[in-house]
């Protein structure tokens, strides 16, 4: 009987301190090519938090992609062509990501998010 009102207390604490992580969560939009038709991530330096979500957009100047070396499960390597064309990654583990577009890397297409 104790042990099944401990395993519930856990379980429930547990829930709430998931909960509250999930609820602080966000998304931010970063833009593949700028507004003025620049090849470039706008904005292409993002500070967020662990648990935050990235949507990327496809804006202007396609085709375009983001592809972070070394890492298979953020990157997206599909090329995006339709203007609106869009993917969600979230961000679970601290540290710095550089990510650039293929076609687009030698013009300077390169980004890098930040997770605190």
């Amino acid at each position: 009987m104790i042990r099944s009102i401990s395993t519930a207390l856990f379980a429930f604490f547990a829930f709430l301190v998931i909960g509250v992580t999930n609820v602080n969560a966000s998304t931010v939009e970063v833009k593949l090519g700028t507004d003025a038709g620049m090849l470039a991530f706008e904005p292409s330096t993002l500070n967020i938090s662990a648990g935050d979500t990235v949507k990327f957009v496809n804006n202007k100047l396609a085709p375009h992609n983001a592809v972070f070396d070394g890492n298979d499960d953020l990157s997206h390597p599909d090329l995006a062509f339709a203007p609106g064309e869009s993917w969600e990654r979230t961000f679970s583990t601290a540290g710095t990501y550089d990510f650039y577009c293929e076609p687009h890397r030698g013009a300077g297409m390169v980004g890098k998010i930040v997770v605190n």
